[in-house]
């Protein structure tokens, strides 16, 4: 074997090594707890479920279209904040005819109403938003990569500022439909985990990646935005107007990170910094799965949500708690795989 060859093999066999290592160690930690480890698998798995949701639209926007978009991230903030403020006024002070009942202790109960209106509502505002983002400030930008950078950048900096003026600083959470169940049993050990997450997040985003998968590779839609960014001259030769499919795909995008913020600020919750958060989180999905894969976006999320609940319980060494230094873990994730597979597990050049 060359030296070359060596050259190549050698990171292989290393992530090999680690990923066997991992493995016998998270076996054993579930030989010590079956429903402990259960319930952190759940939790990372419905974790990569939502990054998926709001990932999904970033490859849409950033990995297929080549848009780069860094304002992502307060899309998802902003739908979940607009979809509480909705749910916090319309369904608290005007209860008669908005499915919410006050029971005799004035516990608030919220109907199905109660979380879908807001979250329809939510989804729309944030697809206007993302389409005069797209129409006044990066269509006449468009392949000028840094100039868009810098656009959404300083976009998302305003956002963040005046979501923290208008919505406060506090935690706040959107609260689920009170006639869901709280928990699902999972007939391991009596463990139960939450109905939400299982069912509402993991379902969502397992439609979501379907119903995206057939629009891009088997409509005629899907066509158009894949041949427009390989080559806009000859497909508004064919009459197709280019702008237009394109300011389509961006408002999907947008919804999506929108409908991902309603998600996530039921499943988890709304404060300051979550939109950085989950544009940094989108960024290492869509790197690890590679540019415009949505499979690959699938399994980065995955991924990285099992790398992050993992990391968040089991990393410890003896008797020494290393939890806190858990986010290396995501950054090791993505060094290793950028070492096998520079351009993402399913990356192909541009």
């Amino acid at each position: 074997m060359g030296r070359g060859q060596l050259g190549d093999w050698a990171p292989r066999a290393a992530l090999v090594a680690v990923g066997v290592i991992v493995v016998g160690w998270l076996a054993i930690k579930a030989a010590d707890d079956i429903g402990t480890f259960v319930t952190v698998t759940l939790n990372g798995v419905t974790l990569a479920a939502l990054f998926f949701v709001v990932a999904s639209g970033f490859t849409l926007i950033f990995g297929l279209m080549r848009v780069v978009n860094m304002a992502h991230g307060s899309f998802y903030l902003l739908g979940g904040w607009i979809a509480f403020t909705i749910q916090d006024k319309a369904f608290r002070e005007q209860p008669e005819g908005l499915g919410f009942d006050l029971t005799p202790d004035s516990d608030l109960q919220f109907s199905l109403a109660g979380w879908v209106v807001p979250l329809i509502l939510a989804c729309l505002a944030i697809a206007v938003v993302g389409l005069l983002l797209q129409q006044l400030l990066l269509r006449w930008n468009q392949g000028q990569d840094l100039r868009q950078a810098l656009i959404t950048i300083a976009v998302s900096v305003i956002a963040a500022d005046q979501m923290l003026a208008h919505f406060g600083g506090v935690t706040q959470e959107i609260q689920p439909p009170s006639g869901w169940p709280t928990s699902v049993n999972l007939g391991v050990e009596g463990t139960r985990f939450g109905f939400f997450r299982l069912v509402v997040v993991l379902g969502a985003a397992i439609v979501i990646g379907l119903l995206l998968y057939v629009v891009i590779r088997r409509t005629k839609f899907g066509m158009i935005v894949r041949a427009g960014v390989d080559d806009r001259q000859m497909v508004s030769a064919l009459g197709i107007n280019v702008q237009l499919v394109f300011a389509g795909a961006f408002i999907i995008g947008a919804l999506l990170a929108g409908f991902g913020g309603v998600l996530g600020g039921t499943m988890i919750a709304l404060q300051p910094g979550e939109d950085t958060a989950f544009l940094l989180n989108s960024l290492i999905v869509v790197i690890i799965g590679g540019m415009g894969s949505l499979g690959g976006a699938a399994i980065g999320a995955l991924a990285l949500g099992l790398v992050d609940a993992y990391g968040d319980v089991y990393l410890q060494f003896g008797s020494q708690d290393l939890t806190n230094y858990s986010i290396l873990l995501t950054f090791a994730l993505l060094v290793a795989v950028l070492a096998v597979r520079p351009l993402g597990l399913f990356g192909r050049p541009a």
